[in-house]
């Protein structure tokens, strides 16, 4: 197992966003200015700021005088700015579910009840504290070159045994998120541990394979496509399917033992400034009318049930307390000790 050097992936301009030496870090931050602006929102998020600024733009022209000031950081940063520090943000969006759930039940996350967070399935909101807006398919990312002559996988048995199988074509060209770091990989790790023993065995070949960890989603994803790695594991389907153009050779594969979806999520933090505003936010981002135009201008999926009833595969990841178990300290721990046994190879 080689761990990959996160400075090379993250963005040149890192940089901590208080002053105390356990500070939380940031990977990137913009300031949206208007004109006369009578109102700032204040979001930490962990979608890349390319992705999502499309979405803040459309946000403003619809409230043509709010500065918005958009900060990202990993969901693991985003936990400890928030869960820690007491950091001041009016909005968290993160993919980590079960950190979110966490920052609710803890106490950490504003109340928020209107028509639009209402017309959200019972299954896209908890405790009208946490609410989802996107559905994001987890998947396999692959370079068509890296599996040319080979079988292509349709599932994670399948994948297993090729991988066994071609060490010489695969060997230092696996990536997966190191769960240490990446809370959206964790989350996907226990995810898959519940759906099958599949992902031990996939971990122990990984592991043989001298697989690369990463933080992150687009990272994978980029290395991918420049040829550095043959395939990623569990990415989001929703940054994939954003270099599909631009790199034919890049493809995705959705497996059909089963393919979990990440709901990425929304809350108000308890240090809100401005909660009414905030709410003005999640609004926009839940109501009925504006999923088609999160989809338009981000290519993330939006909330549809429809898509989970068609797609039999699909197993969503559920809001409540269950997301809670591997966040116990203990379980973590053996968790992660299981996983790191696994990668270690002697």
């Amino acid at each position: 197992m080689r761990l990959h050097n996160f400075a090379l992936g993250l963005i040149t301009g890192l940089i901590a966003l208080a002053t105390p030496a356990h500070a939380f870090v940031a990977e990137e931050e913009r300031l949206f200015d208007v004109d006369n602006p009578s109102a700032t929102l204040n979001i930490i998020s962990t979608a890349d700021l390319d992705i999502f600024s499309p979405l803040v733009d459309a946000f403003q022209e619809r409230n043509p005088t709010v500065r918005v000031r958009y900060v990202t950081a990993s969901s693991s940063e985003l936990m400890k700015a928030l869960f820690e520090e007491n950091a001041e943000f009016d909005i968290a969006i993160s993919s980590a579910m079960d950190l979110q759930t966490k920052l609710v039940n803890d106490g950490f996350a504003e109340r928020h009840v209107s028509a639009e967070t209402a017309s959200l399935p019972t299954w896209a909101k908890w405790r009208d504290r946490l609410f989802a807006f996107t559905q994001e398919p987890a998947v396999l990312v692959y370079s068509r070159e890296a599996f040319e002559g080979l079988p292509q996988p349709t599932n994670r048995d399948e994948l297993i045994a090729l991988l066994r199988e071609n060490p010489d074509r695969f060997n230092g060209r696996v990536g997966t998120y190191d769960i240490r770091e990446s809370g959206a990989g964790y989350l996907f790790a226990t995810q898959d541990s519940r759906q099958s023993e599949s992902l031990w065995r996939m971990a122990e070949v990984m592991g043989r394979l001298n697989a690369r960890l990463y933080c992150c989603s687009s990272q994978m994803i980029g290395d991918v496509a420049d040829g550095q790695l043959a395939l990623a594991y569990n990415v989001l389907g929703s940054y994939a399917a954003q270099h599909l153009e631009d790199h034919p050779d890049l493809d995705i594969l959705q497996f059909k033992d089963f393919t979990t979806v990440m709901l990425r999520t929304v809350l108000i933090p308890k240090t809100a400034r401005d909660t009414d505003l905030a709410g003005q936010f999640i609004d926009f981002l839940v109501s009925v009318e504006n999923r088609r135009l999160i989809e338009d201008l981000t290519g993330l999926p939006s909330i549809d049930p429809a898509v989970l009833q068609r797609e039999a595969a699909f197993r969503p990841i559920r809001l409540g307390p269950g997301l809670l178990v591997y966040l116990d300290q203990l379980k973590r721990r053996t968790f992660i000790r299981a996983w790191l046994n696994a990668m270690v190879q002697p």
